[in-house]
């Protein structure tokens, strides 16, 4: 969403609902580059993160303006900073834009598009059809595709883990792995996730496993990165174009539109799916950067250490003491995210 650049570093202060019961408190507002992240003022702790193109207003025409992330979600956010309010509403416009609206010059210019690809294409390799539908993609199109792709892994794994005080640890942690203002969106899943994996939409799904078994949150803030590591070096929307096919790939290029059956069974795909390889180099790096030990991680997803090998042996704080990635109680808490 190249039209929000000018926002991506903008702050403002606002009144937060994490539940409709709970009182409104105070809380820091910073806008992301595919989050609006929600802080403790007095903590500088991540509170929750909520995905931009999930966002909507709750009282449309109404004063002071209320914000929500979905329209079933119980979070609740009262602003009345003016930039903030018109930064939000531009990812709503944003969204709006990308659901295609036909019209006879559209349709004049989407046919000369379809007959130009149609006619460069002959010889064409369908990868390069894929590859060049991915790379004019907005990124509230990628966000929406991701969600539906999400929508479809529930079919499989169960709807995310909602525990609120786990939602907000994870957020914590999030926060910690990525920093505020380049953070995914971090998701657990019930069941049926053995490693984790990413979707379009900056969207990371992580092992219940590595939470609810681990000494620590280190093996799960390591998966988070590693995955990060993957997402950019594979355009995440690629894997969802050729599950949907040539067919479905080529209405998207030409009309803005994905078919709703072409994510059908794409979660079954997505989890079968073999991780991108990474070097040694890279994911050591950005263990290193983010002050991460990354033992934790590799013993976790590599427990003979035979793949992992080279991470295990170059893991810049092997052997010191990692200071804490989240206060206790939070670890506490993410442990139970999945509980009722």
């Amino acid at each position: 969403m190249t039209a929000l650049k000018k926002y991506q570093r903008l702050e403002c202060f606002g009144l937060w609902r994490q539940t409709p019961h709970d009182q409104r408190r105070e809380v820091h507002v910073r806008f992301g580059e595919a989050t609006l992240i929600l802080v403790d003022p007095k903590s500088g702790t991540a509170l929750s993160h909520w995905s931009l193109p999930a966002i909507e207003r709750q009282n449309r025409g109404e004063e002071p303006p209320v914000f929500a992330p979905g329209a079933d979600a119980g979070e609740s956010l009262e602003l009345s900073d003016p930039d903030m309010v018109a930064a939000l509403e531009t990812v709503h416009a944003a969204i709006l834009a990308a659901v295609p609206r036909p019209g006879r010059l559209r349709g004049m210019i989407l046919a000369g598009t379809a007959l130009a690809v149609v006619a460069g294409s002959i010889g064409w390799l369908p990868g390069a059809l894929v590859t060049h539908t991915a790379s004019v993609v907005p990124y509230s199109q990628r966000a929406d595709i991701g969600q539906r792709a999400l929508d479809d892994l529930a079919r499989v794994t169960g709807s995310p883990c909602k525990n609120q005080l786990g939602l907000r640890a994870l957020a914590g942690l999030a926060d910690r792995v990525f920093g505020p203002l380049d953070t995914p969106i971090l998701y657990v899943m019930p069941e049926g996730v053995d490693a984790p994996l990413h979707l379009p939409g900056d969207v990371i799904i992580l092992p219940r496993r590595l939470i609810e078994t681990a000494d620590g949150p280190e093996a799960a803030a390591g998966a988070a990165l590693v995955e990060r590591l993957r997402a950019r070096a594979l355009d995440p929307i690629i894997p969802v174009l050729e599950h949907a096919g040539l067919r479905a790939t080529f209405q998207l290029l030409t009309t803005a539109e994905l078919p709703d059956t072409a994510l059908s069974g794409y979660g079954e795909t997505a989890l079968r799916a073999a991780p991108a390889d990474l070097t040694d180099d890279v994911m050591i790096s950005a263990f290193k950067t983010a002050q991460i030990p990354a033992t934790p991680f590799a013993l976790a997803m590599d427990p003979e250490g035979k793949t992992l090998s080279g991470l295990l042996a170059g893991d810049p704080y092997k052997g010191l003491a990692p200071t804490p990635l989240v206060p206790d109680e939070d670890w506490v808490a993410l442990q139970g995210i999945c509980d009722a």
